[in-house]
């Protein structure tokens, strides 16, 4: 007898197991199949990414070449450039913005430089050793028509001890000093970047020319 209601109690269970994969296995069935789906989905956009990758750094490579060569239409390039930061993942968005902002101003587009400049130093998108070059440039190409204090207040985070350009960046305080007639403060800054064994030869040099002229 006891091995009938282990029968009887095995096929309950299989009743109720049976019943039970009836009512749920369509709901399994399409979480496994949403899951593949996001799977594949997720593939196709890192997929996608790479491509659009690939083509950006080939159409940034044909122009900079473009624009090296002797002769070269940098204007056109400059448009290149821009063109190419429009359609560009984010990282070449943001190196295209800072060629074509360079070639602008090189071709004496200075506004539309400023603006390509501006646009990457408010990117949040665009790395923060980037989006502060983006600001020093935008400063310095400014510095003769800039509000004084707003140009000062831009710099004062990109001279910050670790901050890669923070010798350009006491270099364009001093710069912006001299416009204001603050001569004693510029010479100040200038001889601090000559002492600072940190900052590249270039600027040291270009700081003791000056700081000598202010002293004699």
């Amino acid at each position: 007898m006891p091995d009938i209601f282990d029968e009887v109690e095995e096929d309950l269970r299989a009743e109720r197991t049976r019943k039970l994969a009836q009512r749920w296995g369509g709901v399994a069935l399409g979480v496994a199949l949403l899951a593949i789906a996001a799977t594949g989905a997720w593939q196709a956009w890192r997929w996608n990414e790479a491509r659009q990758a690939t083509a950006a750094a080939e159409t940034y490579l044909t122009l900079h070449r473009a624009a090296e060569r002797e002769g070269a239409d940098l204007a056109n390039a400059a448009n290149g450039f821009a063109a190419l930061a429009r359609e560009a993942p984010a990282g070449y968005r943001t190196l295209a913005r800072l060629r074509a902002a360079a070639l602008k101003a090189e071709t004496g587009d200075r506004a539309a430089a400023l603006s390509l400049w501006e646009e990457v130093a408010t990117d949040s998108e665009a790395g923060p050793l980037y989006r502060d070059l983006a600001t020093l440039l935008t400063v310095t190409h400014a510095l003769d028509s800039g509000d004084p204090a707003q140009l000062a207040a831009r710099l004062g985070p990109l001279t910050a001890e670790g901050n890669p350009w923070r010798a350009s960046a006491r270099e364009a305080q001093a710069l912006l000093a001299l416009r204001q007639g603050q001569n004693e403060e510029a010479r100040r800054i200038l001889e601090a970047l000559v002492a600072d064994q940190g900052a590249p030869q270039g600027i040291r040099e270009r700081a003791q020319r000056v700081a000598a002229g202010l002293r004699s």
